[in-house]
């Protein structure tokens, strides 16, 4: 899609810049990452008054060109380098009007590289409601560049600054800030001679940076680490300097131009509502029931359309049965590619809900304040406090949950947040659980107030937080980072949340879930489907030969016959063969070939654990049933003892292998998708393999 002109949005956090992303381009969107790096990467389009067509690049938030983060590093690199496909013609900084003295550090930074600029002075509307009284014109006389006042959440000014785009110079008109080479003229005169730029600020940055920038080659980047050897060049006393300089400076400019009400002995309302959402210990509690809130609704929400989804795709596969011929073909189509797909479209509701939640949390400035409250805690264990959303939300599913922690910043807390979010217990692990408890614990009180069942169950969740807690402290000292845990957040005041970004932001992410998550869990089904559906040689022409004989065909009837005929297909079926394939493996934590058949089935999905079970065992009734798979499977015997299968200690090690095993595809696909590299879900899919194992071992010989 080709365009006339590039634009790159850039802002501080909370400036309303992705808001102005979307203002200006709506649905005309999409997603990607930026060249070798696995930081998204969000490009529009937008149709200007004279026709013509502008590219824009929304790049990450920031406060400064001076990165604390692999999102904050971006965007110095695409401003810098020259010639490719990012970069701008065109910068529009966002500056949050209520304040400019903050935003304006950012602006002149990037100012001084040079590149065209306009300023997009946002939330007018707000500034005006505090009194703040900005001469834009006089502001836009001493800068040198446009200032255009919008409000992206009422779409106010949006055409004015689509003028100002198609007007805008090719030439860079911008202001002197600060004398930039009187900071370290040493360096920035070597750099300029080395590298052949008469940009002093770029020649700044590139000491600082060179070390990140992929556009440098390593012979330039070792070449500055010489000359900054040679200068006795110390990065953080040059940055100092640079931030003093520019403060000065902004303090004049705003001087004359800016006039803000003198309201020090009033206290804002934000600041009234945090003195108790922010209280050391009412925050918390407040905290737990909006949690608490947020998650039976995603449940009690969830449950109708889920069952709508549910059941369209029973009735497709009815219809599908009726109109296609019986066949192979037919067989995939309707059992591998739209159960498959029924599998990806059934968690929409939830994503979409729980997005909604996140959304409307950020957009009322609430969002900031959970994760202030909460880094102190979190940040001993290897996280900081944007993690606790993510976790939380892993108890109704991990796929939007591990989705969610694109919030966290810091490159080593994200990661972290990712590989320990599928070990808190998620919805899909409860069929299995009450399952497997119903089976071996006593449906009895202790204490008359404790049912044994129902403390069985709550110790598996508990379980599941403290496992997720232990090995992030663990992978706190395995992973490593260059870039330093820095937690710098600004408290924004409260707002009503923007109900149409809510819902694109459902949109959004829920289309991303089907698209690029659902690839891999369609093709993970048919695959399953394949393995489950054929066997090796003729032994399936020998199994129907074998039951078309009448002793088998007069002494049952024709349902109860296709249950055996298909129990016994699976066991020859590659499945099956793969199942006693592993037995020897899964045998020391007390699983057989059926067993295994299972744990090979549920990688789909954990749930699938139960059908399967209602397959294997012949269920009579409806496999979906959980009471009927609880019969078969408490009468079903141990070939070589005699005694039930289903053991206080084979239940609760498979309880356990489930509690920490990566049983679902979806959850690796959309860790995939997150971290834009196949290493990671290996990497999490091992750990959590041997780690289920091992757990399974453990509890397996403690109580057989």
């Amino acid at each position: 899609m080709k365009a006339d002109i590039r634009v790159a949005l850039v802002g501080n956090p909370n400036t309303g810049k992705s808001t102005l992303f979307n203002a200006l381009t709506g649905l005309n969107q999409k997603i990607g990452n930026f060249p070798g790096v696995t930081v998204d990467k969000k490009v529009g389009y937008a149709q200007l008054p004279d026709g013509r067509r502008a590219e824009i690049i929304d790049l990450p938030g920031t406060y400064s060109l001076y990165p604390k983060s692999r999102d904050e590093s971006i965007v110095f690199s695409v401003l810098a380098e020259k010639d490719t496909a990012l970069t701008p013609d065109l910068i529009i900084v966002i500056i949050d009007a209520t304040n400019l003295k903050r935003n304006l550090l950012l602006y002149t930074q990037v100012a001084d590289l040079k590149i065209p600029v306009i300023i997009a002075l946002n939330m007018i509307d707000l500034s005006k409601k505090a009194g703040i009284n900005i001469d834009i014109n006089k502001l836009a006389g001493k800068l040198g560049v446009p200032i255009i006042p919008v409000s992206a959440r009422k779409l106010e000014g949006i055409g004015e600054l689509k003028t100002a785009i198609s007007y805008a110079n090719k030439f860079a008109l911008q202001q002197e800030s600060i004398d930039v080479t009187a900071i370290a003229p040493g360096i920035i005169e070597s750099i300029s001679h080395e590298l052949g730029t008469d940009n002093p600020y770029f020649a700044l940055q590139l000491a600082h940076q060179h070390e990140t920038l992929k556009f440098l080659t390593p012979e330039q980047s070792n070449r500055i680490e010489e000359l900054e050897k040679e200068h006795s060049f110390h990065s953080q006393k040059a940055q100092a300097t640079e931030t003093i300089a520019r403060y000065n400076y902004i303090n004049d400019l705003l001087y004359d131009t800016v006039k803000t009400p003198v309201t020090a002995h009033d206290e804002s309302i934000s600041n009234k509502i945090d003195k108790i959402l922010t209280h050391r210990v009412f925050g918390f509690i407040i905290f737990m029931g909006v949690l608490l809130f947020m998650f039976q609704s995603i449940f009690a929400w969830s449950a109708y359309p889920m069952s709508l989804i549910e059941d369209l795709f029973v009735w497709m596969e009815g219809g599908l049965r009726g109109i296609l011929p019986g066949g192979p073909l037919a067989n995939l189509l309707i059992d591998g590619v739209v159960a498959g797909l029924s599998g990806v479209l059934v968690f929409i509701p939830q994503i979409a809900i729980l997005f909604a939640f996140i959304s409307i949390l950020e957009d009322t400035g609430y969002m900031s304040r959970v994760t202030f409250m909460m880094d102190k805690i979190m940040r001993k264990v290897g996280l900081n406090g944007k993690s606790v959303v993510p976790l939380i939300g892993g108890f109704a599913c991990a796929v939007p949950s591990i989705m969610s922690t694109r919030t966290i910043e810091n490159w080593k807390d994200r990661m972290i947040t990712i590989m320990v979010t599928p070990l808190v217990a998620c919805s899909a692990r409860l069929p299995v659980y009450t399952l497997l408890i119903a089976l071996v614990v006593p449906d009895r009180n202790v204490w008359w107030l404790f049912n044994l069942q129902g403390l069985a169950l709550t110790g598996m969740y508990v379980l599941s937080l403290v496992s997720a807690i232990i090995v992030a402290y663990v992978m706190k000292f395995i992973l490593k980072a260059r870039e330093r845990g820095y937690f710098i957040m600004e408290l924004p005041v409260y707002r009503m949340p923007r109900w149409n970004n809510v819902l694109f932001s459902m949109y959004e992410r829920s289309k991303t879930f089907v698209l690029e998550a659902g690839k891999v869990i369609i093709a993970v089904s048919v695959i399953l489907w394949v393995l489950s559906s054929y066997g090796p040689g003729n032994r399936f022409a020998n199994i129907e030969k074998k039951y078309q004989q009448p002793q088998y065909t007069q002494s049952m009837t024709p349902d109860s016959l296709a249950r055996v005929v298909s129990t016994e297909k699976l066991e020859n079926s590659y499945a099956g063969v793969l199942g006693h394939v592993i037995e020897p493996v899964i045998k020391p934590i007390g699983f057989d070939w059926k067993i295994g058949i299972a744990l090979i089935t549920s990688f789909a999905a954990r749930e699938v654990f139960v059908g399967t079970m209602a397959t294997i065992y012949s269920v009579d009734g409806d496999a979906d049933r959980i009471d009927s798979v609880q019969d078969k499977m408490r009468n079903a015997k141990n070939p070589n003892t005699g005694g039930p299968v289903f053991t206080l200690a084979v239940a609760f090690s498979l309880m356990m292998f489930y509690a920490f095993a990566m049983q679902c595809a979806s959850t690796v696909a959309v860790v995939y998708r997150e971290t834009k590299n196949w290493r990671w879900p290996a990497a999490q899919f091992i750990y959590m393999t041997v780690l289920a194992y091992c757990a399974a071992f453990l509890v397996y010989n403690l109580l057989k």
